[in-house]
C-alpha cells in the first residue's frame, strides 16, 4: 500500500483557492479606486487620505478579529471557522456592490475585514496539524501562491469587468468567486485533522504524526509562545512586512496610473505582472529555505532587496524601470509573509498555532493605517507619490535586523537536527 497524499490533494487546493480568491476581494479595491465613475460616485476625486481609509477600514477589523477568530479556531477547528468567514465576506461583497454611500462603502469594508481575519490563524492551523516539519516551506508555499496568483490573474479580469460593465458588478462577481468556489472546496475537501478525512490512509497519517514529535526534538518550545522572544521578534518583522504589503499593493495601480503617466490597461498589466514575480518569488525563497532551513537569514536578505528597490522606484525617472523595481519590491514581501508564517508554525506548539498566528495578525492594523498616512502624503504634497514610496524605506531593513535576532537560534536547532540524525543511524 502506498501512502495516500490527501494534504496535497485536497487540503492544499482548498487552501490555495481561499487565499487567491481572498486576496483578490482584498486588494480588488486598488483597482476599482482607480475608475472615474467610482470616484464620482463616492465623492472621491483628489481626496487620497480617504481613499486610502477604504483599506484601513478593512485592516481594523482584519487585524482585531484576527485575535479572536485564532482562539476560535482552536476551539472549533480550522474547517468551520473557514466556512463561517468565508459567509460573512460573501455579505460584505454584496453590500459593497450595493453601497451608495463613502460610508456605505466603508462598513462594507469593515465587514469584509471581520470575515477575512479567519486567514492567519485558520491557514497556520490547518497547516500545523496536516505537514511534516520538512514540508513547511512547501506547505506555506502553496497558501502564498494563491495570494498573489489571484491578484495576477484577477486584477487584469476586474479592469475588463469595469470598463465593459461597471464597479458595482465587479463587487458582486467577487462575491460570487467566494461562495460558489470557496465554500464548496471547504465543505466537501477538507477536515481539521488527518484523522478525520475519508482519504487518507494508515501510512499517511503516521508519517503526518511523525512529523509532531521530530519537530519536538529538533525545536524547543516553550510553554507559552507569549514568553518566548523568538515568537516577538517574528511580529515584528511581521509588522514590517504589513506596512510594506499595503503600502505597495494598494497604491500600485494609482501610482501607476497617476505618477507614472500608465494607462489603465498597461496599469493592470504591470500590477499583473508583479503579482506574477511575487509567485515566482515565494516559489524561489520556498526551495532555498527547505534546503538551507536558514529562514530567518533568508529573510533577511530579502527585506535589504526590498529596501533598495524601493529606494530605486522613488528615484528613478524611467518609468517602465520604476515599474518593475516595485513590482521586485512587492516579490519580496511576498516572500517575507512565507517566511514569517513558516516561522510561526515553527517556534508554536500545534495546540497553540490559532492563537499565535492570531495575534501576531492584529498587526496588520498598522499596515492598514499605512495606506492612509501615504494618502495624504500624496495630498499635502500636492500629489508627490515619489515621496509617499519614500516614506516605505526604512522598514525593510527593521524587518532585516528583527530576522538578525534569530540567526544564533537556526544555527542550534540544526546543529540539535544534525546530533539528532547521527544518534538515530547508531
Amino acid at each position: 500500500m502506498k501512502r495516500s497524499r490527501t494534504r496535497w490533494f485536497f487540503l492544499a487546493p482548498s487552501i490555495f483557492f481561499l487565499w487567491a480568491v481572498g486576496n483578490l476581494d482584498k486588494v480588488g479595491i486598488s483597482v476599482i479606486v482607480t475608475n472615474d465613475n467610482f470616484l464620482q460616485s463616492m465623492e472621491l476625486n483628489g481626496k487620497s487620505t480617504e481613499i486610502g481609509l477604504l483599506m484601513t477600514g478593512f485592516t481594523v477589523l482584519y487585524g482585531l478579529s484576527s485575535a479572536f477568530w485564532g482562539y476560535i479556531v482552536d476551539r472549533i477547528g480550522p474547517r468551520l471557522t473557514a466556512i463561517i468567514g468565508l459567509i460573512i465576506w460573501t455579505v460584505s461583497l454584496i453590500m459593497g456592490g450595493l453601497a451608495g454611500s463613502y460610508g456605505s462603502l466603508i462598513a462594507s469594508r469593515v465587514i469584509l475585514g471581520l470575515g477575512e481575519g479567519i486567514m492567519f490563524p485558520m491557514t497556520n492551523k490547518f497547516i500545523a496539524q496536516w505537514f511534516h516539519p520538512k514540508e513547511l516551506g512547501k506547505a506555506q508555499s502553496t497558501w502564498v501562491y494563491g495570494q498573489y496568483l489571484g491578484p495576477a490573474l484577477g486584477i487584469p479580469m476586474l479592469v475588463w469587468l469595469i470598463s465593459i460593465s461597471s464597479w458595482e458588478v465587479s463587487f458582486f462577481a467577487l462575491a460570487g468567486f467566494s461562495l460558489f468556489i470557496n465554500l464548496p472546496l471547504v465543505i466537501f475537501l477538507t477536515r481539521d485533522t488527518p484523522a478525520q478525512h475519508y482519504a487518507v490512509n494508515s501510512l499517511e497519517l503516521e508519517y503526518i504524526e511523525s512529523g509532531k514529535t521530530a519537530k519536538s526534538k529538533e525545536v524547543q518550545l516553550k510553554s507559552n509562545f507569549l514568553k518566548d522572544k523568538r515568537y516577538w521578534l517574528v511580529c515584528l518583522a511581521f509588522l514590517m512586512i504589513t506596512v510594506l504589503f499595503y503600502g505597495i499593493s494598494f497604491w500600485m495601480p494609482t501610482y501607476l496610473e497617476k505618477a507614472r503617466g500608465f494607462s489603465p490597461s498597461e496599469m493592470g498589466s504591470l500590477t499583473s505582472l508583479s503579482w506574477l514575480m511575487a509567485i515566482i518569488a515565494v516559489f524561489t525563497c520556498g526551495i532555498i529555505i527547505d534546503k538551507t532551513r536558514r529562514p530567518a537569514l533568508i529573510g533577511s536578505i530579502i527585506f535589504v532587496i526590498c529596501g533598495f528597490s524601493i529606494l530605486t522606484t522613488s528615484l528613478i525617472s524611467n518609468a517602465l524601470v520604476a515599474a518593475i523595481m516595485l513590482g521586485l519590491a512587492l516579490a519580496c514581501v511576498a516572500s517575507q509573509l512565507l517566511v514569517s508564517q513558516l516561522l510561526i508554525v515553527k517556534y508554536s506548539n500545534p495546540r497553540d498555532t490559532g492563537k499565535a498566528a492570531g495575534i501576531m495578525g492584529v498587526l496588520n492594523i498598522v499596515g492598514g493605517f499605512v495606506t492612509t498616512i501615504m494618502g495624504y502624503i500624496v495630498d499635502s504634497t500636492g500629489g508627490n507619490y515619489n515621496i509617499a514610496l519614500l516614506f516605505l524605506v526604512l522598514f525593510p531593513f527593521i524587518g532585516a535586523l528583527s530576522y538578525a535576532g534569530l540567526f544564533r537560534n537556526e544555527k542550534q536547532d540544526i546543529a540539535t537536527t544534525a546530533l539528532t540524525g547521527t544518534a538515530s543511524l547508531k
